[in-house]
């Protein structure tokens, strides 16, 4: 399986590249645009044979693309900030219909399972050209996924989604010990509600970008539920 690479922000985490390998070739292909003054070529010699089964130097050039984020998405793969200047150039184009259709093809689940931020920008689309009908339905979509994946705050979400705080009043009620006894009562095992409640305790941290206030509970859960590597990765300080 695959690792992502992720950037930690305030609201949660920004998918970099959906694996390493992505990731170097995007930082080579990248580099390799700049003039011969601003380019890094430490780089290149750092990545070693990894970097040159990746890219080489030259290449970006060779394929006459006009430009580096087409490049990217031709030859790379996908990433969302790529995909979301795209949609935006297509507005300054004036080119609506393209901005539309790139908004939902950024929302596919093959593309980037598991992270919201997709159907938040798809969102911000739809709204922007007038339709508000379809902007909530995918604000509310993107609230189903965890809430430190949105890419964003999770109020601007919840605007375009007209949610109030409901949701909210429950994620905090389900990380309280009566709703674990309830989940409990149900027949769950205790191993799946402490890693539901750390799913939620990441939630409620993502709101305020609180992180280190929920750093302990987090690791509690994960070392409840069994997966100690988790634990101490949640706790590691460099």
């Amino acid at each position: 399986m695959d690792m992502p690479v992720i950037e930690v922000r305030k609201h949660g985490v920004w998918l970099l590249a959906k694996n390493v390998d992505q990731f170097i070739h995007r930082i080579l292909a990248e580099e390799d645009a700049k003039n011969s003054e601003e380019r890094n070529e430490e780089l290149f010699q750092a990545s070693a044979d990894v970097g040159e089964k990746l890219y080489t130097k030259g290449d970006f050039a060779k394929s006459q693309i006009s430009k580096l984020d087409f490049y990217l998405l031709r030859k790379v793969g996908l990433f969302p900030d790529v995909l979301e200047r795209k949609v935006k150039w297509h507005f300054e184009e004036g080119d609506y219909v393209s901005a539309l259709v790139t908004g939902e093809f950024y929302t596919k689940k093959e593309h980037f399972p598991g992270f919201a931020r997709p159907y938040v920008f798809n969102a911000e689309v739809l709204l922007k050209v007038g339709r508000t009908a379809e902007a909530k339905d995918a604000a509310r979509g993107a609230l189903k996924s965890p809430w430190w994946t949105l890419g964003c705050s999770y109020q601007e979400v919840a605007d375009i989604a007209q949610w109030e705080d409901e949701q909210i009043e429950y994620i905090k009620e389900k990380v309280t010990e009566e709703g674990r006894h309830v989940d409990l009562k149900k027949g769950k095992a205790s191993a799946q509600v402490a890693l539901d409640e750390a799913s939620f305790l990441l939630d409620l941290a993502s709101i305020d970008g609180t992180w280190d206030d929920y750093v302990g509970q987090v690791a509690d859960r994960y070392k409840e539920a069994g997966p100690q590597e988790i634990a101490g990765f949640v706790l590691y300080r460099d």
